[in-house]
């Protein structure tokens, strides 16, 4: 029996058994989901893709072709996928444009990635080649860039054509375009020259008409009417403006309780210190010399009775309420102006001035105009017009997407080739630059630099073109040292794209490379999924 068990050889440390499949499996799972979202909205990938018709649970239709609204509207479930529409968001929040093309390059980079995994390469290694890959190509990307000056108009227009070339209202960008080039250039600060906040850019829909008819207000605009009620003035010349936020009615008990009233004297009482009350806050009122007021929305009560609108009606003053708690910041900065919280800090040196204030009629209904102010803050409006709610929605998401190209440039100024060339740059410089590394290292950069292809490969595809034969000239053409070479989806043909005026914010190209690869480093390193209950 001794010899027996002398005779077995023992079982090494090193040779434990480890079940992998589990994680395996876990990995597969995610990345098959996140690619999944990308598929869903590569159709509508650049000037010729299709548009997205979204039903919502209430009965809502949205037809659009921008990748964070549709991304946004999705019902997503799986965690990794989640993970593709957040990186959607971070796309629109930091650059603005290009919410489509960072997704499609995930899922590309996914689909090489599964290659990697598939081959017995480590998460940690190709993770780390992505790193190296993404930090490679923001330096390419600037070697190609050409810088830009807010001095140069022309620039800067064709950069925002060219976001809005993709867009569902694109035969209106020779209009939208300049508008929101002049709009960011209006509201920016000379001490702060490179800090645009589109909070100062104010965006106001109004159904009726075209979008050929949308046009910047120097001044407010308001989606609402005068209070007619008690015959109040509609139009105000050398309007003293003040923004209130109290309420011009008769206070309420702070606790819930109620008060019984037994007879009409007391009745008659109670009234009477009502009307005394209001009197008293309109007198203060008047003797400022404000004639225009501005009143925030209230929850709690009613901003104004149908009393105090007597009064103040008989005091020539005019009330526009229901002003929005969150427009008051960009109201007060717009008049130069103080908002006002209690009747007792009442003064005129928190008034706004205005040459005129006035109640026009629009499309099916009215707006509130206020031209002229006085020492106007750096805000604009922007008056958006449309036949239907459906294009006058798609057209506010566009304005806004070219509003952010405009302001990437303001931040970073410089501009990049669009039409597939900066990826197709990429993609052969990183080539050549995997051969000189080593080892597994240089295999993941090479697989990074193909999957870059994806993107000039499905403007080609969603434009009705022979992608293989389209990529493989592009390629040609780029080895050849044209670098500003890309697909110009409108000939079908291979040309100089920065000739024909298709460019793009530095910005927006880097942003979406960057937060591509660090989306996709994200989702290779998870090797379990752990449920909290």
């Amino acid at each position: 029996m001794a010899a027996v068990t002398a005779s077995r050889p023992r079982a090494s440390k090193a040779e434990s058994f480890v079940d992998n499949k589990r994680k395996e499996d876990i990995r597969s799972a995610n990345i098959n989901a996140a690619r999944a979202v990308a598929d869903a909205v590569r159709t509508s990938l650049g000037p010729k893709g299709m548009d997205k018709m979204i039903s919502t649970a209430s009965g809502e239709v949205i037809i659009t072709n921008d990748g964070a609204t549709i991304l946004n509207k999705m019902d997503v479930l799986q965690p990794a996928a989640k993970m593709m529409v957040e990186l959607s968001k971070s796309q629109d929040s930091a650059a603005g444009d290009g919410t489509t093309t960072v997704v499609v390059l995930a899922g590309a980079l996914l689909r090489v990635c599964q290659t990697l995994l598939g081959s017995g390469i480590h998460p940690t290694v190709i993770s780390d080649a992505l790193h190296k890959s993404c930090a490679k190509s923001v330096d390419i990307l600037t070697a190609m860039a050409v810088p830009v000056e807010l001095t140069d108009r022309d620039s800067l227009v064709k950069s925002a054509s060219t976001s809005l070339n993709s867009k569902v209202v694109s035969q209106y960008s020779t209009l939208l375009a300049p508008l929101a080039v002049d709009a960011v250039l209006s509201v920016i600060d000379p001490e702060k020259p490179e800090i645009v906040d589109l909070r100062d850019i104010k965006i106001v829909k109004k159904l009726g008409g075209t979008v050929d008819d949308t046009h910047t207000v120097n001044g407010l605009v308001f989606d609402k009417k005068v209070s007619h009620a008690a015959g109040g003035p509609t139009r105000m010349e050398n309007a003293k403006i003040a923004v209130i936020q109290f309420q011009i009615s008769p206070p309420k008990t702070d606790i819930e309780q109620s008060i019984v009233v037994s007879d009409y004297t007391q009745m008659d009482r109670i009234l009477k210190e009502e009307r005394n009350y209001i009197l008293g806050m309109i007198k203060k009122i008047k003797a400022t010399g404000c004639n225009v007021l501005l009143i925030q929305k209230s929850i709690l009560r009613d901003a104004v009775t149908d009393l105090s609108l007597h009064y103040l009606a008989k005091a020539k003053i005019m009330v526009i309420k229901d002003v929005e708690r969150d427009e008051i910041e960009f109201v007060t900065k717009t008049l130069n102006c103080l908002p006002i919280a209690n009747i007792e800090h009442f003064r005129a040196e928190k008034l706004g001035f205005a040459d005129l204030v006035e109640e026009a009629s629009l499309g099916d209904g009215k707006i509130l105009k206020i031209t002229g102010i006085k020492d106007m803050g750096r805000t604009t409006s922007v008056l958006v017009r449309g036949s239907n709610q459906l294009v006058l929605d798609e057209a506010e998401r566009s304005l806004h997407d070219a509003l952010c190209v405009v302001r990437c440039l303001v931040s970073k100024r410089f501009l990049i080739a669009g039409g597939g060339a900066p990826e197709i740059e990429l993609s052969r410089q990183l080539g050549a630059w995997a051969k000189v590394l080593h080892g597994m290292e240089g295999y993941c950069v090479k697989s990074f630099a193909e999957a870059l292809e994806v993107i000039p490969y499905t403007l080609a595809e969603n434009a009705g073109l022979n992608p293989i034969a389209i990529v493989t000239e592009l390629r040609n053409k780029h080895a050849q040292g044209e670098i500003n070479s890309g697909i110009n989806v409108r000939k079908g043909q291979i040309t100089n794209i920065l000739e024909e005026n298709v460019v793009q914010p530095l910005l927006v190209s880097t942003s979406a490379i960057t937060l591509a690869t660090e989306c996709v480093r994200m989702i290779l390193k998870i090797d379990d999924i752990v449920t909290v209950r």
